[in-house]
């Protein structure tokens, strides 16, 4: 399962692409617009960041102005996904989009009868919601379960995204159904490095191996390139 960041930052996407972790990003205009400068510069420094697919989302509730933003949204770098809400308009802005050889993600997917309709209409991503599911008291990894029998079951290409990550475990499950994409937060992103374990082993260091290997560094050509 690839890793996606679900963000506006492009700080918080330089912190994490360094981890070398990153398949892609997905942003949405709330996440943009806590951010200081244009946004469409900050899409194309996260698609440069990320070297992977961006999603960035219309607004419009009318088919036609969709596509147009769509078609627009794609001009700011080869590498934008087109983010579009799942309805009958999104529907039919989808299936505009994906003729034209633009990759959509719908989202707002919240059950196996929608995902399918995504699909249908060729979208390049499905993203179902985990988070809300769980919001409303329904079992969100039995819907994403749905989902993934029932594209497998039709042959469906298009990929599943887990989005709405509250917390590691929502990864887990995501990567165990078999949904090829977490969008996940930054914040969560570094909830899944801690364990206790890993902390005590190591606070286990000797200072002499430490002292050592700082002189083999200071010695080393290859080091300090």
């Amino acid at each position: 399962m690839r890793l996606f960041i679900d963000t506006g930052s492009v700080a918080e996407v330089e912190e994490i692409a360094r981890w070398g972790v990153l398949a892609g990003a997905t942003t949405n205009p709330s996440l943009l617009a806590k951010e200081d400068g244009d946004p469409g510069e900050i899409v194309r420094r996260i698609c440069d960041l990320v070297g992977g697919p961006v999603s960035a989302e219309v607004v419009s509730q009318d088919p036609k102005r969709m596509i147009a933003e769509g078609r627009a949204l794609r001009e700011l770098h080869e590498q934008v996904t087109v983010k579009v809400p799942f309805d009958e308009a999104g529907l039919e802005a989808t299936h505009a989009l994906t003729s034209e050889g633009i990759p959509v993600n719908m989202t707002l997917v919240f059950s196996a009868n929608q995902a399918m309709l995504a699909a249908g209409a060729g979208a390049t991503y499905v993203s179902c919601f985990m988070g809300r599911l769980d919001d409303i008291s329904v079992d969100s990894t039995a819907v994403v379960a749905e989902i993934v029998d029932c594209f497998r079951a039709t042959g469906v290409t298009s990929e599943i995204i887990a989005a709405s990550i509250r917390h590691p475990e929502h990864v887990i499950a995501a990567a165990r159904l078999g949904c090829e994409i977490a969008t996940v937060p930054g914040k969560v992103l570094k909830q899944m490095l801690a364990h206790p374990l890993t902390t005590a082993g190591a606070e286990e260091s000797r200072p002499e191996f430490g002292e050592w290997l700082a002189g083999l560094v200071d010695r080393s050509p290859a080091a300090r390139r």
